[in-house]
């Protein structure tokens, strides 16, 4: 009972909180949830040396995973997590199945235990459980499942600013929901928080981490009139974007027009002269 009730408590605080609230709970609060949240580095780049071990026992760096033109939706969690880990999980899951794009084509999943006593055997129960419900076939290094050692995970958990504390002696940790966008390069990019996420976000969340190397041409006009609004901490859309595509469509069908009336006119001159001579 004092499981799920610890595990009620900080699911509510990271989903009905304010995200930067979360790390200034007052004292009132589970001393489980002090100082646990996100803080935002946006524009710096993950350590590509920490080093993890992948779901078959490789031995990887983080930078080597990485494949040009391809964004990255980066996955805290750590895999016999009560409740919440499950939820993020299961919230990437959805997404992906709902992304016309591809894992492993088009951008990556990678999904890494902040806890050093789970082992990549573990890890590869977990990933074949998972994917095995996409609704698509997925290679590889479509969607990594990663443990380490403490000092690794702590390389990457203090460059993305994610703050955790372990629960005495529960072997649990209290943690925020959230996935972490990193460019091709590894920079970050965008952080989205909760349990499910918005397809059209995700998307223009990957759109924008590669910036604008993968999509189709409508992606790239749709997504350009969409700017990332950190308060709805959703995509809002930007009304001197839309105004300038709509102008530029304007201007198109008018140009389309005036030449079908020029070609119309020029073959009635034509067919005059003909009939006149």
């Amino acid at each position: 009972m004092k499981r799920i009730a610890l595990c009620s408590t900080y699911l509510f605080a990271v989903l009905f909180l304010p995200f930067n609230a979360v790390a200034q709970l007052n004292q009132g609060q589970p001393e489980a949830l002090q100082g646990v949240g996100i803080n935002e580095q946006l524009g710096e780049y993950i350590p590509f040396d920490a080093t993890f071990a992948t779901s078959q026992g490789d031995s990887v760096t983080i930078g080597s995973l990485l494949e040009e033109g391809k964004p990255v939706i980066l996955n805290p969690m750590y895999l016999e997590c009560p409740m919440l880990c499950g939820l993020v999980i299961d919230g990437v899951l959805n997404v992906a199945d709902q992304l016309a794009w591809s894992p492993g084509n088009d951008y990556q999943i990678i999904s890494f235990s902040i806890d050093p006593e789970e082992t990549h055997e573990l890890a590869n129960e977990y990933r074949k459980k998972f994917v095995s419900k996409l609704n698509k076939d997925i290679p590889d290094n479509g969607w990594y499942f990663l443990t380490s050692e403490k000092k690794e995970i702590d390389k990457i958990i203090d460059a993305v600013g994610f703050q955790y504390n372990e629960v005495e002696g529960t072997g649990e940790y209290a943690h925020s929901a959230a996935i972490i966008m990193l460019s091709p390069e590894g920079k970050i990019t965008r952080y989205l928080y909760g349990i499910q996420y918005n397809e059209f976000d995700v998307r223009n969340a990957l759109y924008e981490s590669a910036d604008g190397q993968i999509g189709s041409t409508l992606d790239k006009v749709l997504m350009y009139c969409y700017q990332y609004d950190p308060n709805s901490n959703s995509y809002v859309p930007i009304a001197i974007n839309i105004m300038k595509i709509g102008g530029l469509a304007t201007l198109i069908i008018l140009g389309i027009f005036l030449s079908l009336f020029w070609l119309r006119e020029k073959g009635k001159k034509v067919t005059s002269n003909i009939d006149y001579q």
